[in-house]
């Protein structure tokens, strides 16, 4: 996905550039960027200065959005310790008995 994602961005800039009869240097003009750098944007270059990039998609009216793909991709990246767990049967239990005051409950 990493990979993909400078192509499908290139693909989406150069769509909209054409999509409103700018050239790149119109483009950069009104960004503040350089030619060379709205070339290297639409050419799917990995490597860009995140400011750079969200003046181009400002100028073409255009945003990125970050969003949480799916609870199982999370699940992947985050260590299985720090990911909120819901709560056991038992520990149900043991808190419904905790808030009704059983007694010994605070012994080790």
């Amino acid at each position: 996905m990493a990979q993909e994602f400078p192509l499908q961005l290139a693909e989406k800039v150069r769509a909209r550039r054409t999509s409103l009869k700018l050239n790149q240097q119109d483009v950069a003009d009104m960004a503040g960027v350089s030619e060379r750098f709205v070339r290297f944007v639409e050419q799917g270059k990995p490597s860009i200065q995140l400011d750079s990039l969200l003046a181009v998609l400002e100028t073409l009216g255009l945003e990125l959005k970050l969003a949480t793909r799916s609870r199982e991709a999370a699940h992947a990246l985050v260590p299985h310790a720090l990911v909120p767990q819901p709560p056991s049967a038992v520990q149900q239990r043991g808190a419904a008995e905790d808030s009704k005051g059983v007694p010994g409950d605070d012994l080790p």
